[in-house]
């Protein structure tokens, strides 16, 4: 499968691996709404290629992501101005939804694990779109911020949803409350990232985490492990968990992967997992009705 081209993105595939890089470097990628179509459309890329084991986002030049684009001014996020420019770019869904929502929704059905390699400042909407994803490492250099309150909006993304959930409540309302910009170092102590690296070490540390997913793991398993454990933070009981758990184990169990899986073990070589995402993914809730957010 050739790798598809956009405007405001990078993407590429090489070994098992996509990386994405936000790519507007003149602007501290700074998001756009033709960022987060581009962003959408190249999810559709990693899941629908079997090629791809893990998905890299990283940011071009010296930022991740500064966060929305200000060259409207302060008409940035007046009512109409953004839903004009998505509606203008040929936007078919509700352009009255927060964009990045948006995105952080398409990330949360993602069938492959995506990491987000921080190389740079991520404030805004360069630091929500950040928490659907599963694995987050920054270089030291890295500086992150919930700036919204410091002009005059408030938390997006899903974030007041995901953040709580990652570094706590009190975390969570004292970096929305401030809107501070905080180094990396902090980032790492209330648990936002994984590690920190230097700049130069940041993308290999995160290809090194891809690779050990890509190399070692059946890419259905990983698929319907990203789903159970993502979903699972939404279900009323754990006996929901439950039957998931047991569907999945039923399902994948009896696969040529868990065969292939056991037998590579006992003659100790690398798996050849034959199952494919595209074709093989389980239905482990046959009644799961997504909730309605359109």
């Amino acid at each position: 499968m050739a790798d598809p081209t956009f405007e405001t993105i990078l993407y590429e595939v090489q070994d098992g691996i996509a990386t994405i890089t936000l790519n507007r470097p003149d602007r501290l990628n700074a998001w756009t709404p033709k960022m987060m179509m581009d962003l959408m459309s190249a999810f559709d890329h990693t899941d629908a290629d079997d090629q791809v084991r893990c998905v890299i986002i990283t940011g071009a030049g010296r930022g991740f992501c500064a966060g929305a684009d200000l060259a409207a001014g302060s008409k940035t996020f007046a009512a109409g101005e953004r839903e004009a420019e998505r509606a203008a770019l040929g936007d078919t869904e509700d352009v009255t939804r927060d964009g990045g929502g948006r995105f952080t929704l398409r990330l949360l059905e993602s069938l492959k694990p995506v990491i987000a390699a921080v190389n740079g400042p991520a404030v805004g909407v360069g630091a929500t779109m950040q928490l659907a994803m599963d694995i987050r490492i920054a270089s030291t250099s890295a500086r992150f911020g919930f700036v919204f309150a410091r002009r005059g909006l408030t938390i997006e993304a899903c974030s007041s949803w995901f953040l709580p959930r990652l570094v706590g409540v009190s975390t969570a309302l004292e970096w929305a409350y401030s809107g501070r910009v905080f180094p990396a170092e902090e980032a790492l102590q209330r648990g936002l990232v994984r590690s920190l690296h230097a700049p130069e070490d940041l993308l290999p540390a995160a290809r090194s985490i891809a690779r050990e997913i890509a190399d070692n793991a059946a890419p259905v398993s990983v698929a319907a492990t990203r789903q159970l454990i993502w979903r699972g933070l939404i279900l009323d009981h754990p006996m929901e968990s439950h039957r998931a758990d047991s569907r999945s184990m039923r399902l994948r169990g009896a696969s040529a992967d868990a065969r292939e899986g056991i037998a590579s073990f006992l003659e100790k070589r690398p798996p050849v997992y034959p199952d494919r995402v595209s074709s093989d993914m389980p239905d482990l809730w046959p009644d799961w009705t997504p909730p309605a957010y359109k």
